[in-house]
């Protein structure tokens, strides 16, 4: 699904302007951006969270040219689902496979 079809479904069925719900939609995705690029972390509760973790220096290889590389240390964005979704999500699963 892509954003487009989602605001689609949202506008249909809230009945709101497709244009108030792109602008809104754009609008949280913008909060959680920037939320996360200063490093604090967002929680909806009963959807997940979207939370900055940390990637610790490490020591790679260039196996093209046979050469060591150091990554440094980095942040990295992550979603971990709430536990509530990631049941729903099981069970329709299993539904749809049916």
């Amino acid at each position: 699904m892509t954003k487009a079809e989602i605001i689609a479904e949202i506008s249909s069925k809230t009945g709101i302007e497709k244009v108030d719900v792109q602008e809104t939609v754009e609008a949280f995705f913008k909060v959680v951006k920037n939320s996360m690029v200063s490093g604090e972390n967002v929680y909806v509760r009963g959807f997940g969270s979207f939370v900055v973790k940390k990637r610790a220096k490490k020591t790679a290889r260039n196996i093209s040219k046979n050469t060591a590389i150091i990554i440094p240390e980095h942040f990295v964005p992550s979603f971990k689902p709430a536990k509530t979704f990631v049941e729903k999500v099981k069970s329709g699963a299993k539904k749809a496979s049916k």
